[in-house]
């Protein structure tokens, strides 16, 4: 049984045990500065409340995962590697959390492994475990790794929980604790057919958040401006890359309020005094035969159209911005039911889910921001005048809510 020293209140999990070695690792600068790097980013600029931080995020995720991993009966030593590894699991994330990692594109579990190989905080680990087989659990790699990074695990369902609490947005509400109670670690970690209920809602949490919080289209909005914002720096060599994810949000903000390129304050201000641009053309994802194929689309193409539509129209190129949304991937599909001795993939098994495969794409669309001012304009720009998008639907109709019915049906 593991030593627990202090306890340290959280406003979703309440007392959370803590050791002296995770406790030690919390102190070091490399973690603190994880307080000053924001879960959601801007998103506090349509959610108020939504001022959490990776900080808490870790500290949650450490938990569940010591009691997934006390669930799964593991030794003393494994248990402690999983939490170490729900702790330190996001300590590469850059200022802004993954705005910062997509202007680089580097993703931030790099920087998570050389925090934890190459600083002080492997002094510390080192003493009394392998650094190789955290990384390895942080990545999703061997027994231990699905329980931090898998189909259904605790880093995403600590993440639902709590930006669901802090945006004030209920669509996060899960069961993680009957989760937990129905996972079973044999050749895989595998959901008992007990578990699939808490796994649908789950997943109907994070289909319902996406729209709401994660892609919400005025959060779209400020993530292109402000990775524009970066991109200017970055070309102007006012900003090291390779030292980003040293930064906290505010050094990076002061970064660009004191940039050279004067398009980068401009949006830094725009941005603080939510001046922000508009949506002005969009396209639902819904409406191509081969959605997937957006996801194609080359960024260097996208910067070509910008620049056109712009000179096209006579607008300053700064101010064209043409998005696409996130991937809607649902890992959560692929996780394993245990039926008896049969392990079935839990889309195999769910209709709710396999209703979700299909409702996935009704909400992301292409959008075409600009200034308010330009609106009338640019009402006219047909998008695929300037970018080469997969095939159109025959069926023109808005099919959003009727795809849903099959969903609607379970709720």
């Amino acid at each position: 049984m593991l030593k627990y020293s202090k306890y340290i209140r959280d406003s979703i999990n309440g007392n959370l045990p803590i050791t002296n070695l995770e406790n030690e690792i919390m102190d070091y600068p490399q973690f603190q500065r994880l307080r000053r790097v924001k879960q959601l980013g801007f998103t506090s600029l349509i959610y108020p409340g939504a001022n959490h931080t990776r900080f808490e995020h870790c500290i949650g995720t450490m938990h569940l995962g010591g009691k997934l991993a006390e669930s799964l009966e593991l030794t003393d030593d494994e248990i402690q590697l999983v939490r170490l590894a729900g702790l330190l699991h996001d300590i590469g994330h850059g200022p802004f959390s993954h705005l910062s990692e997509s202007v680089i594109g580097v993703k931030h579990e790099k920087f998570t492994e050389f925090i934890i190989k190459n600083t002080a905080v492997s002094t510390k680990l080192s003493e009394n475990y392998n650094l190789d087989k955290i990384c390895d659990i942080i990545n999703g790699k061997g027994k231990l790794g699905p329980l931090i990074s898998g189909e259904l695990d605790v880093d995403r369902m600590d993440y639902l929980m709590r930006d669901s609490h802090y945006t004030g947005v209920n669509y996060g509400v899960i069961d993680a604790d009957r989760l937990i109670a129905n996972l079973k670690l044999e050749k895989y970690l595998v959901l008992d057919i007990k578990g699939v209920q808490a796994a649908e809602s789950m997943l109907l949490a994070r289909y319902f958040m996406y729209p709401s919080v994660y892609q919400h289209h005025t959060a779209r909005i400020i993530d292109a401006m402000f990775r524009h914002a970066l991109d200017q720096m970055i070309e102007k060599e006012d900003l090291n890359t390779r030292k980003l994810f040293f930064l906290d949000d505010n050094e990076l903000i002061n970064k660009c309020k004191n940039s050279t390129t004067e398009s980068t304050r401009n949006m830094i201000e725009r941005i603080e005094n939510r001046q922000l641009l508009k949506v002005i053309n969009t396209i639902g994802l819904n409406n191509f035969t081969k959605p997937n194929d957006v996801f194609k689309i080359n960024i260097g193409d996208i910067i070509k159209a910008e620049h056109e539509i712009a000179e096209d129209y006579n607008i300053d190129k700064n101010y064209v911005f043409i998005s696409l949304p996130e991937y809607p991937k649902f890992d959560e599909m692929k996780t394993q039911i245990a039926i008896g001795d049969d392990l079935y993939n839990l889309n195999e098994v769910s209709s709710i889910v396999q209703a979700l495969n299909k409702a996935r794409f009704n909400y992301p669309d292409i959008a075409l921001y600009s200034l308010n001012e330009h609106a009338d304009i640019l009402k006219k720009v047909d998008i695929s005048n300037y970018l080469e998008l997969p095939e159109i639907s025959e069926k023109t109709l808005n099919k959003t809510h009727f795809d849903q019915i099959d969903l609607l049906e379970y709720m």
